[in-house]
């Protein structure tokens, strides 16, 4: 295997150890943490765009081995036309040939695939780890606003209490202005009276004197 094919399957490699390390089952604290660093190291930002370049260069080598698979499949239909593969060791450099022209396209169309599979994948779990922030903190402000119905709706009910107090106070208040204005009409009618009985002894008085 070349140089640059033997780069193409490391690279595979990794983009299938990243995959599986972002799809296996963690806390969500974790997972968090580690897709906020990848999204958001300016590091890892400079090696995605390296990679973006990278897989431009798998595009091509992808190009030129589905051609060359193509022309080797030609040569063996035409070969096979003519009959000319009688021969042993020309069928065996055919199959070989035919192999690693197979290999590599393999090889760099499984990279470019996982790659734009791994960037989806990435991308959802990333938006649903935003979802699940904002539903969180949704969470927290509903029970912060229900916390503060409930001391409210107390504020109300204490409230009515008071007024209720209030208004019993009052009628008390009421009540008892009204016995202080019947005890005074009382006080000044038996007064009028005690005077009236005054004068009606006075004036027996002064006729038994007579």
């Amino acid at each position: 295997m070349t140089l640059y094919y033997s780069l193409c399957f490391g690279l595979l490699m990794s983009e299938l150890a990243l995959f599986c390390t972002i799809v296996c089952p963690m806390p969500f604290t974790l997972r968090k943490k580690m897709f906020h660093f990848l999204s958001e190291n300016p590091v890892v930002a400079k090696i995605q765009y390296g990679l973006k370049i990278t897989f431009i260069f798998v595009a091509v080598l992808f190009v030129d081995a589905l051609q060359r698979m193509v022309r080797i499949a030609q040569e063996g239909a035409t070969a096979k036309s003519k009959q000319e593969m009688a021969d042993v060791r020309t069928e065996t450099n055919y199959a070989a040939r035919r192999f690693y022209a197979q290999r590599n396209l393999y090889l760099t169309g499984a990279t470019l695939f996982l790659s734009l599979l791994l960037a989806r994948v990435f991308y959802i779990i990333l938006d649903f780890i935003h979802v699940q922030e904002s539903y969180s903190a949704l969470q927290q402000k509903t029970a912060r606003q229900s916390g503060a119905s409930g001391e409210a709706e107390e504020l109300r009910k204490r409230v009515r209490e008071l007024e209720s107090e209030l208004a019993k106070s009052a009628a008390k208040d009421r009540d008892f202005e009204t016995l202080k204005k019947q005890a005074a009409q009382q006080n000044a009618e038996y007064n009028r009276l005690a005077d009236v009985h005054n004068k009606a002894a006075g004036n027996v008085s002064d006729k038994k004197a007579d």
